[in-house]
């Protein structure tokens, strides 16, 4: 699901997505996301909401709470026939930067104004009630404090990503690695300019037991090179939208014809992706 500045009027978050983490190939979890997908779809047709899509191809319903996202999909993933916790997870891109002023957290939707200690409690709390295994910009790009305070509450058992944070760039992760602020990086090749920086900071990341989860961008073209590079990087993680419009859809087709040309050869991490949590596996 989309909200946020990617879908005007529906949640103050960003994106809300699943990771098939229990699935044996990169196929079947791509089948099960599929599934999930059509199983909102018809929740949220079956409620009456729309089923337009935000800039990432995820569903843009206005359910009047943030937690009513998270609801509504694990709903979709009872629906679908998975077990939420066991075989997918959620995965979350608040991007709260875009709701950060004056050192406040402004959730619109539910009315409300949070410090950056109380944003760190929310998401204590999110993650104490839902499966939810991913955060990614769960506070302001230059909250540090809270993003350490963030780390050492939730990181032992949550891959806390840094996007806005880090902006792949190698400074910025050197900072975070020392802040224990984050331990994983969103990488975008675009964002920090060349794929030689882009490269050095996914580098660094992995030297010091970080996690990477390859990314595209919220406007995006049929270009399918960051599914290659996710392979080559053996980073285990991709982001890369709904399985709607070519856009999005392009790198899953490309993750496909790779697995096939591996075959016996190909690995699919799984929840073994998260290789710095301690899960109970």
């Amino acid at each position: 699901m989309n909200g946020g500045k990617h879908a005007v009027g529906s949640t103050d978050f960003q994106e809300f997505m699943v990771m098939p983490v229990g699935a044996s190939s990169f196929r079947e979890g791509l089948q099960w996301g599929v599934e999930i997908y059509q199983a909102l779809k018809k929740i949220l047709h079956d409620k009456g909401h729309s089923t337009t899509v935000g800039d990432e191809g995820g569903f843009a319903p206005s359910l009047g709470s943030n937690q009513a996202a998270l609801d509504v999909i694990m709903e979709a993933i009872a629906k679908a026939g998975f077990k939420a916790g066991e075989q997918i997870y959620i995965a979350l891109d608040p991007a709260v930067s875009e709701i950060y002023k004056d050192g406040k957290y402004y959730l619109d939707i539910e009315g409300r104004v949070l410090t950056g200690e109380e944003m760190v409690a929310f998401w204590q709390d999110w993650i104490s009630r839902y499966p939810i295994i991913s955060l990614e910009d769960g506070l302001a790009e230059n909250d540090w404090e809270n993003w350490s305070r963030l780390t050492a509450a939730v990181g032992d058992r949550v891959q806390i990503v840094g996007d806005d944070l880090l902006v792949t760039n190698v400074e910025r992760v050197k900072r975070a690695i020392k802040e224990k602020a984050a331990n994983s990086l969103l990488f975008k090749v675009n964002q920090i300019g060349s794929l030689t920086e882009s490269l050095a900071a996914a580098q660094l990341s992995q030297r010091h037991g970080w996690t990477v989860v390859t990314s595209h961008r919220s406007g995006e073209t049929e270009d399918t090179t960051i599914a290659d590079l996710a392979v080559a990087m053996n980073a285990g993680q991709i982001k890369t939208g709904a399985p709607a419009r070519t856009d999005r859809v392009s790198k899953y087709n490309q993750l496909l014809r790779i697995e096939e040309e591996l075959g016996s050869a190909a690995q699919y991490a799984g929840i073994h992706a998260f290789t710095n949590l301690n899960l109970d596996l």
